[in-house]
């Protein structure tokens, strides 16, 4: 994600709107337009620190492993930097509320990088929620059956695990990584006003595993808001085929519809009136011209820590209610594929996530053998994970 904003700052260098000042990584030999920071005489330091020590940045874009999200936006918030920093926000509960706690004290400003939430289409959508058009929310679900292979969990260090070898928290898994964007929008559109998200009052999940991970490939959950409305949820990567993401939204007087990034969003009344919304997945780098335009606005980011912080909960009440992750059994779980994309694929479970998703219910409330629902985690005053005890 680093490369896709680089690509698209350059590309703009012309525009006058903004000059870059310079840029952090451990690892720039890996950087396709290194050659062209060169010949531009951005500098290019080894962390954030060395940038600070000698210079100063309006904004920070912080698009780094998830579990530096906190510490780094702290630092440049503590340097007078407003930020944009990419999806999730923090790994856990405390980071939240340690970057919360950093932006008011440096009367800055973070965007997080959820595209979705600053899509027109999506932003169309939260206003007439909003105005009441829809009534009440009552139940949502969603299903994304997208595979991924062992490239992609070989990738980097810390694809999959638990922990850092530090002991800092990742919590990878496709509810906080490439799923994060889908449940976040769904606890945004829920939310009381534009620029915040319905937060998570209790959470139950069933996690299960089939790559040798340390953490889970497939997540079943069941997560309440203080909205008054319940969110079945249901991703994994090792599907037999892809699918979705495919949602509904449940209110009093409708019904709203996401199925795939690229198709519009629809909705049907129940007066027999539909709309039509624009694809959620429409203009992905409107957060960065945003955040740039914010600078000099002062303007509120669309979505900002407030916002993201409930897909920060979600995830700690998962983990939390199932903190042993299931391994699927042995003689399901196939490789399949091309030499360059082999992956892992479940017999059964595309079959089971669908019947999932129609009926409203956990896998295991549906008879799975192989999956058990964890502990309920009330998170009205959850400040801490792991809970505890």
């Amino acid at each position: 994600m680093g490369a896709v904003y680089l690509e698209a700052l350059l590309g703009d260098l012309g525009s006058g709107r903004f000059r870059i000042a310079g840029a952090a990584d451990p690892f720039p030999e890996r950087c396709p337009k290194l050659d062209v920071l060169a010949r531009l005489g951005i500098p290019v330091y080894p962390d954030l620190e060395g940038f600070y020590a000698r210079d100063t940045a309006d904004l920070a874009i912080i698009s780094s492993p998830h579990h530096f999200h906190a510490t780094q936006t702290i630092l440049a918030l503590s340097r007078g930097s407003h930020i944009l920093c990419e999806k999730p926000a923090a790994v856990t509960i405390q980071d939240s509320l340690a970057m919360r706690a950093a932006e008011r004290q440096s009367g800055r400003r973070v965007s997080v990088g959820y595209q979705w939430s600053f899509n027109p289409a999506i932003q169309e959508l939260k206003r007439d929620i909003l105005s009441g058009r829809f009534g009440r929310a009552r139940r949502v679900r969603c299903l994304y059956l997208w595979p991924r292979d062992f490239a992609y969990y070989a990738r980097n260090a810390w694809a999959g695990r638990l922990k850092d070898d530090t002991g800092a928290w990742i919590l990878d898994g496709p509810a906080n990584n490439a799923m994060a964007h889908d449940l976040h929008n769904i606890f945004y559109l829920l939310g009381g006003a534009v620029e915040t998200s319905a937060r998570p009052i209790r959470a139950e999940a069933e996690l299960c595993r089939a790559y040798p991970i340390e953490n889970y490939d497939t997540a079943a959950a069941r997560i309440w808001t203080d909205a008054g409305a319940e969110i079945l949820f249901l991703a994994t990567h090792v599907p037999e085929a892809e699918r979705g993401p495919v949602c509904s939204f449940g209110f009093e007087y409708g019904t709203v519809f996401i199925e795939g990034r690229k198709t519009p969003i629809r909705a049907e009344f129940a007066d027999g009136t539909e709309k039509e919304y624009g694809a959620p997945d429409a203009e992905p780098l409107r957060k960065l011209w945003m955040a740039i335009d914010g600078v000099r606005t002062g303007e509120r980011p669309l979505c900002g820590l407030e916002a993201a912080e409930s897909q920060t909960l979600g995830i700690n009440g998962l983990q939390d209610s199932a903190p042993e992750v299931i391994p699927f059994p042995a003689d399901l779980v196939r490789e399949t594929g091309e030499e360059a994309g082999r992956r892992l694929a479940v017999e059964g479970l595309d079959a089971i996530f669908a019947a999932a998703y129609e009926t409203w219910r956990l896998p295991s409330e549906i008879g799975t053998p192989w999956s058990r629902c964890g502990k309920a985690v009330d998170l009205t005053s959850y400040d801490r994970f792991p809970s505890r005890p």
